[in-house]
Order: C-alpha cells, then sequence, then structure tokens
C-alpha cells in the first residue's frame, strides 16, 4: 500500500521538537489532522495548514525558505 501522505513546512513549529516539517493527507480535508514529521506529535488540523500557506510567512527569507520546501505544492 503506498503512502497517501505528504511533507510540507510550516511556520508553525512543532510543540515538542520544534520542527517545521509536517505530514499532511494528500487528500487535504479541513479535518485531518496534521503531525509533524520528525517526531510524530499532532501539530494542528489541515485547516489551519491550508490558512498559514495562504497568510504567508512572517518575513520575506521564511517565505524563500517556504517556497523551495514545499516546491510543487499548490497553496
Amino acid at each position: 500500500m503506498s503512502d497517501l501522505s505528504e511533507e510540507l513546512r510550516i511556520p508553525k513549529p512543532c510543540p515538542d521538537c520544534g520542527s517545521q516539517r509536517v505530514r499532511v493527507s494528500q487528500v487535504h480535508n479541513p479535518d485531518d489532522k496534521v503531525f509533524c514529521a520528525s517526531c510524530g506529535t499532532y501539530v494542528c488540523l489541515y485547516a489551519d495548514v491550508a490558512r498559514m500557506r495562504e497568510e504567508g510567512a512572517s518575513s520575506e527569507a521564511e517565505e524563500l525558505l517556504e517556497q523551495a520546501s514545499n516546491k510543487g505544492m499548490k497553496k
């Protein structure tokens, strides 16, 4: 069975390890839970990730990091 999730970088760090890489479902349902890609801790719902990506990063450097990390992903 293939993995039905993908990795993204978001501005909000994991509350446990501080990583900004998360695993999200490829389906992108607003109620899907999003987990830290490093330690597996619950971070937020996909609806929150979508809102964060629409709002953009807090700085130009952060925005460039997210664009490079999330290459090929639609906002």
